[in-house]
């Protein structure tokens, strides 16, 4: 199947925001996730004009954002939500929370893709509580570098958060909130011994979990630092001979359409994407393509679904093909979105710049108001010393002029 269908993928990905089927039921808690994929592929398609009201898709995000209490005492379970599932939602021009409910914390993975989503749609994040956010990253990282989904005991916590961290860090241009070093140990006490990464110590290496250590530590601009040159050349090894026809993410596994996308953007920031067999691995994309109701699935000849229809769209865009828009491989979102990011944090340094000018010109006024006034000239004063110290040579002088005169 050689021929794309694009117009079907736009129908698809704008379903998948209205309606979905049944099966969908038990991904309610990531709601936002699945929203991302859709937009992001709408972004790539260059569709996102087809979209009935974005603006209806951004108060819905911002609905499920974890805003902070008065007190501030509950910015470590802030961030973003997966969904309305526990009843709880944000109302529009709220800064703060009155809501107290157990279990109502930020996902960091719902964070990543709520981020990510605002920036698609061109929001400016001007609502965004960064200090929050970034609290709620600091809190989750462990001793041991990773990162857990929530500040609940108990939850996950793998490479796939550790990238979760590092690219909310990069879209709130802050990594105040993550100690890179202990990031990075646990990145390379990953490192398996056929040369990828797995997704904790003594995992097996896998495809999604490469791309998650890889590009986090380009993202925290350590790649090439914290990889030599000996181990960066096994980990291409490694992925391209992931390619069968496609990619699959291990040894002895079936092709996958996602892992065009995991393997492929993991090989542009190795720089060695060009390495890959584009002919194959594009064959491969379109015969999962769905060409009555659009979409991907993950092998030929069975349903698409969001993520693999989503995840195969971004294997094709890698390879520059039909038309698509380039797309960020470490951040997963459009070149558009990120240049849109770049010009947000512009303003961001800016406000701050401003901010400090504000405060140095309070400091100094401060300084100015404590200090004693310093004497000023008084030319009354001058003239009355003077006349004082010089009075004994002067009245006399003054006695005789006024009376020879009189005289005269």
């Amino acid at each position: 199947m050689d021929q794309f269908e694009r117009s079907k993928h736009i129908v698809f990905f704008n379903r998948v925001l209205q309606i979905l089927p049944n099966r969908y039921s038990s991904l309610d808690s990531n709601r936002m996730t699945i929203a991302f994929f859709s937009l992001s592929a709408l972004d790539i398609l260059d569709a996102l004009h087809t979209i009935d009201n974005t603006n209806h898709i951004i108060e819905w995000i911002y609905s499920l954002q974890v805003l902070p209490d008065k007190s501030g005492g509950n910015r470590n379970r802030c961030g973003f939500r997966g969904g309305s599932y526990n009843g709880v939602i944000t109302q529009p021009g709220d800064t703060f929370t009155d809501h107290d409910v157990e279990h109502d914390y930020g996902h960091i993975a719902m964070t990543y893709t709520g981020l990510a989503s605002l920036l698609i749609l061109g929001d400016d994040l001007s609502r965004v509580d960064r200090k929050a956010c970034l609290e709620h990253v600091r809190a989750l990282q462990l001793d041991n570098g990773s990162f857990k989904t929530t500040i609940a005991d108990g939850g996950e916590s793998d490479m796939r958060f550790v990238y979760c961290a590092c690219s909310i860090s990069v879209m709130l241009n802050d990594f105040s909130a993550v100690d890179q070093d202990a990031a990075c140990a646990f990145i390379q006490k990953s490192l398996c011994y056929d040369g990828g990464f797995g997704q904790g110590p003594d995992e097996e290496s896998h495809g999604g979990s490469t791309f998650c250590a890889c590009a986090a530590l380009q993202l925290m601009g350590r790649l090439n630092q914290v990889l030599s040159a000996d181990v960066i050349e096994k980990l291409q090894y490694w992925c391209l001979h992931r390619q069968n026809m496609g990619f699959h993410g291990r040894a002895h596994k079936d092709d996958d359409s996602c892992y065009s996308f995991w393997l492929g953007a993991t090989l542009k920031i190795l720089d060695s994407f060009e390495l890959i067999d584009f002919e194959r691995n594009r064959d491969f994309v379109l015969s999962t393509q769905d060409a009555v109701v659009g979409g991907f699935a993950k092998w030929p000849q069975i349903n698409p679904d969001a993520l693999h229809s989503y995840m195969g769209m971004c294997g094709l865009a890698l390879m520059g093909d039909f038309n698509l828009l380039p797309i960020n491989p470490a951040l997963n979102i459009t070149q558009r979105a990120v240049h849109h990011m770049k010009q947000i944090h512009k303003e961001w340094e800016k406000e701050k710049l401003s901010y400090v000018n504000i405060e140095n010109k309070e400091t100094v006024q401060n300084i100015n108001k404590s200090e004693p006034t310093p004497n000023t000239f008084n030319y009354k004063t001058v003239i009355i010393a003077f006349m004082i110290g010089l009075g004994p040579a002067l009245l006399p002088w003054c006695y005789r002029m006024i009376f020879n005169r009189g005289s005269s």
